[in-house]
């Protein structure tokens, strides 16, 4: 790179525009849509469309509810004319969409254009030469006024071919390519004589587009523009104003909307941005942000999987994982802080209220998106995703401080293995556990009673190995009742001294489905002194059963394996040490990395 650009470079001049108004508008309806995915973006492929995919491609924009479509530059190859004929020759196209063609201001490319269209019910006829002064000078080598004669001699002849073919309803559309390059007094001329020759009226009008053809500054002033046309152009009351911004600046879609706010009543552009360099304006970017603003766009993206599938089989270019509100990872969130926003979110959002869940300015249903790839887990994440997880496709409502340390565990893995996992793969890491059987201590059955005092006495029948005991308790209800017994024992059976007594902390318990067959799960927080020496540690235990109260005694069982375990091994950095070969080990051996399917 120059260490002074400004010796090569040189800023885009600022629009003399002092009472400007576009930058107090609001866009508060849809513009009239014009794909040129057939056209502009066919002409962009490394392969170009066959016959084939281009009706894919037609029946797709049709479906989507375009009502006007650039079907090809017919004068420039012998598919594209094929194509346009095949359209009007095999009836393909409804009466309630208008076709578009494209032509330069060259006679006989005019001459063939309307050839291709003899017999259609209704038609665009686009117009286009080069007016900016770079163009004139370089690449046309005309002068103003030559550059005039050629557009008007070319919308002359449109007249005249029109005229023979009368059973059609045409529309005439001008466009000065390299608008933005193009002195604004200078497109006024041009496209004032062309009106005069065309003599639209508020019934038949025709269309004036400015396109952007190389984008060449901010978007305010391609607004600046815009406007500054739209309040001089002749005929006003009889032209649609039409824009067709390009996207080398990277600014295409806020082009398109401040020159909607300028005036603009039509837009051109392609599906997920297709087009030359840095393609067209973005359609679908476009027509979303009105969405998600309350207006509906009049074109139905409902199911915008099936759209972008299409579309990338058609025009054989992927759409990056990153694109507004169709790539794959758009409505994903990796960072924990994210995830846990989005939790909350969901939890408060209801059916029949304003859409406001945190990170995700549209819900994904409405696009025919499922929820499975709003969180995805891998480093980076917490235990607000670990958690929206388990109760999204898992039905487990986890108390805030056994999210905290499942997620320990979760990052642990993570940090080792460097791997994203899948939500199945975190509910069998939550499984192997909470929920696995361990050899030190099984629950096997129960049955409780009640004393004249209220009291309630309960014999549990426990498995240590291959050998089974029966402990009792007695306690004002069946999970104090069993504590007291299984407190009672752990020394002696089971060598796990405590330095005081097993002391429930926090008990939770919840339906994970509805009607009369749904399981419950009861999430157990112990809490004891450990003989180890170390300070007073929470633990937690889940069980899930039909019955609540053997599910709440599976979880006391869960916690107190698992508190043994714990104090084999020990808490904080040692445990933290040990991940890489508790991830190796056995245990976890059944982890699959995940690939997106969405």
């Amino acid at each position: 790179m120059l260490k002074n650009p400004a010796n090569k470079y040189r800023p885009f001049p600022a629009i003399n525009l002092p009472n400007r108004t576009w930058v107090n508008q609001i866009i508060s309806h849809p513009p009239t849509w014009l794909s040129t995915d057939l056209r502009d973006g066919n002409q962009a492929l490394i392969e170009p469309m066959n016959i084939e995919r281009k009706l894919r491609m037609f029946d797709l924009l049709v479906n989507i509810g375009f009502k006007e479509i650039e079907v090809g530059f017919p004068s420039a190859s012998q598919t594209d004319f094929d194509f346009v004929r095949h359209l009007i020759e095999q009836q393909l196209i409804p009466d309630d969409v208008k076709i578009q063609v494209l032509t330069p201001a060259r006679q006989e490319l005019i001459h063939r254009s309307f050839e291709a269209l003899r017999g259609t019910k209704q038609a665009i006829v686009h117009l286009y030469n080069a007016t900016s002064p770079v163009f004139r000078r370089t690449v046309l080598g005309l002068n103003r006024e030559g550059t005039i004669n050629l557009a008007v001699s070319a919308a002359t002849l449109f007249n005249q071919l029109a005229a023979t073919q009368p059973e059609t309803n045409w529309q005439f559309q001008y466009s000065p390519e390299t608008f933005t390059a193009t002195e604004l007094e200078f497109a006024k001329i041009i496209c004032d004589r062309i009106l005069d020759i065309w003599k639209p009226t508020p019934e038949n009008k025709a269309i004036i587009n400015l396109p952007a053809t190389v984008e060449v500054s901010t978007p305010n002033i391609f607004a600046d523009q815009v406007e500054w046309m739209h309040r001089n152009l002749s005929r006003r009351d009889s032209i649609i104003l039409c824009v067709h911004p390009h996207n080398d600046r990277g600014c295409g879609v806020a082009a398109a909307e401040l020159a909607q706010m300028a005036g603009a009543e039509r837009v051109e552009g392609c599906l997920f941005g297709n087009g030359e360099r840095t393609g067209n304006v973005d359609l679908v970017t476009l027509a979303l942000n009105l969405y998600t603003q309350g207006i509906h766009p009049g074109l139905d993206f409902s199911n915008i999987n099936e759209i972008a599938r299409i579309v990338e089989e058609c025009t054989q270019l992927p759409i990056p994982k990153r694109h507004p509100y169709v790539g794959d990872l758009v409505f994903t969130a990796f960072s924990g802080s994210h995830q846990d926003a989005i939790k909350k979110g969901f939890a408060v959002q209801k059916y029949d209220t304003f859409w406001e869940v945190p990170y995700l300015p549209l819900d994904p249903a409405d696009v025919g998106r499922s929820y499975e790839s709003i969180v995805r887990v891998n480093s980076q994440s917490g235990k607000g995703g670990i958690a929206f997880l388990l109760e999204r496709d898992y039905n487990l409502s986890l108390p805030r401080r056994l999210q905290i340390e499942f997620s320990q565990i979760v990052q642990k893995f993570m940090d080792a293995s460097g791997k994203e996992l899948a939500s199945r793969d975190i509910w069998q890491l939550f499984e192997q556990e909470y929920l696995q059987e361990r050899e030190s201590l099984k629950y096997v059955s129960h049955q409780l009673y009640v004393a004249e005092d209220g009291t309630q006495m309960l014999s549990a029948k426990l498995q240590i190995s291959n050998e089974y005991i029966t402990i009792h308790g007695k306690g004002n209800g069946p999970i104090n009742a069993f504590a007291i017994a299984l407190d009672s024992i752990l020394d002696s059976v089971l060598g796990f001294k405590l330095d005081s007594k097993l002391q429930i902390h926090h008990y939770e318990e919840h339906s994970r489905h509805f009607g009369s067959n749904s399981e419950a799960v009861a999430y157990m927080e112990i809490a004891s002194h450990f003989a180890t020496g170390f300070v007073t540690k929470t633990l937690h235990g889940v069980g899930i059963d039909s019955n609540i109260v053997t599910a709440s005694l599976m979880a006391i069982t869960n916690a107190v394996n698992r508190a043994r375990e714990h104090e084999m091994t020990g808490f904080g950095s040692k445990q933290i040490k040990q991940s890489k070969q508790i991830i190796q080990s056995e245990r976890y051996q059944n982890f699959t990395v995940i690939q997106p399917n969405l």
